[in-house]
C-alpha cells in the first residue's frame, strides 16, 4: 500500500508548496481534484485538455517530486434532476476521464448521484425506506429510468478512453451508499463501476468496514482514510439521522474526524488487514474533514497514524509454515 493525500485540503497553497510539504512528509501519492465538488484547485481537467502543456507541466512537476496520481476525482451529482446541474457534473466527469486518459491515470472517483422522484422534479431525493408504497415507486424511477441508463453509458465513454476504474464514494444522499447498491449498479453497468472505499461514511450508518470490504473485495478500487466519531448519548436520543450543521459539533450524533480520533489502532489496523486479505494494494489516500482539527494538524497527525497502521511491505514468504 502507499500513503497518499486529497490534496483539496491544500488548495489555498500551489501544487508545487503543496508537493513541497507532502515530501517532506513522506507521502506517496496524490489524489487530485478535477471538478465537481472538490473543486479543480491543481488540476482544472477542461483548462488541461485546452492547453495539453499546462499538463505537462503537472506530471513533471510530480516526477520531480517523485509523486504519482492515485486518482483524478469528480465527486457530483451527473444525474440530478436539474438538468443544467446534471450537465455541468456530467462535463466534469468527462473531462476527468479524458484527462485521465492523457495522463495515464487508471482511476476516476465520483458519487452515484441522486435524482429526483419524476422527471418534473427540482431536488434529488434520497430514499430511506421502503414504506408507504411512494417510495418504491420512487426507487424504481431512479435506478430503472435514470440511474442504469447513465452509468451504462458512462461506462462506455470511460472504457472507450482506456479507463477501467470508475471508483463510486458510497455516501449517504446518493443511491450508492452501501456495499448492497454498489453491488447493485455493478451488476447492472458493468465492472468499472467500483468502490472508492471511505469508513466514514460507513461508521455513522453502523456498519463494520471490516465486513464490508470483505463483501466488496476486488471491487475496492480506490480508499480514502477518514474517520466518524459516533456520539453514543446524542445518538441514542436522536438516532444517525443527523441534519444540523456540521459545526454544530456538541449536539450531532457524528462528526468526521482525522482517523485515529473516531477509531482507535486496533479497528484501523482490521481495516487494512482486511484490505491486504482481499489483494488491496492501492493507496490509501487521506481525506481531511475534521471541523475541529486545523487542515494542516488534521493532515500531519494522520500521516503518523497511518504510518504505524498501513501495510507498506509485500507479505514474505511463510517460513514458518
Amino acid at each position: 500500500m502507499k500513503l497518499g493525500v486529497l490534496t483539496v485540503l491544500m488548495s489555498d497553497l500551489t501544487l508545487l508548496d503543496a508537493l513541497k510539504k507532502l515530501k517532506s512528509l513522506g507521502v506517496q501519492m496524490v489524489e487530485l481534484g478535477t471538478g465537481g465538488y472538490p473543486g479543480k484547485a491543481h488540476a482544472d481537467a477542461h483548462e488541461f485538455l485546452k492547453n495539453p502543456r499546462k499538463l505537462d507541466e503537472l506530471l513533471s512537476l510530480l516526477k520531480k517530486y517523485g509523486m504519482g496520481i492515485s486518482a483524478f476525482s469528480c465527486h457530483g451529482n451527473p444525474v440530478h434532476p436539474q438538468k443544467k446541474i446534471a450537465q455541468a457534473f456530467d462535463l466534469d466527469f468527462r473531462d476527468t476521464v479524458l484527462l485521465a486518459e492523457k495522463a495515464g491515470v487508471d482511476t476516476v472517483i465520483t458519487f452515484s448521484g441522486c435524482p429526483g422522484d419524476s422527471p418534473e422534479s427540482t431536488y434529488p431525493n434520497w430514499v430511506t425506506c421502503p414504506w408507504p408504497d411512494d417510495f418504491g415507486k420512487i426507487l424504481e424511477y431512479q435506478w430503472t429510468d435514470v440511474l442504469i441508463p447513465y452509468w451504462k453509458e458512462a461506462v462506455a465513454f470511460a472504457n472507450l478512453h482506456g479507463i477501467r476504474k470508475i471508483a463510486l464514494e458510497m455516501h449517504p444522499g446518493f443511491c450508492v451508499y452501501n456495499p448492497e447498491s454498489l453491488l447493485k449498479l455493478r451488476a447492472a453497468a458493468g465492472e468499472t463501476i467500483g468502490a472508492n472505499f471511505d469508513p466514514s461514511h460507513l461508521f455513522w450508518q453502523g456498519m463494520d468496514p471490516v465486513m464490508a470490504i470483505g463483501e466488496l473485495k476486488d471491487c475496492i478500487f480506490h480508499f480514502h482514510a477518514k474517520d466518524c466519531r459516533v456520539d453514543n448519548a446524542n445518538t441514542a436520543r436522536n438516532g444517525v439521522l443527523d441534519v444540523k450543521h456540521y459545526g454544530d459539533e456538541l449536539n450531532r450524533s457524528w462528526i468526521f474526524r482525522t482517523v485515529g480520533y473516531g477509531h482507535d489502532y486496533a479497528v484501523w489496523k482490521d481495516i487494512f488487514s482486511m484490505l491486504r486479505t482481499v489483494g488491496y494494494d492501492g493507496t490509501i489516500s487521506i481525506e481531511h474533514e475534521d471541523s475541529l482539527m486545523s487542515p494542516g494538524e488534521g493532515l500531519e497527525k494522520a500521516i503518523a497514524f497511518l504510518k504505524e497502521t498501513m501495510i507498506f511491505e509485500k507479505s514474505g514468504g511463510m517460513f514458518w509454515a
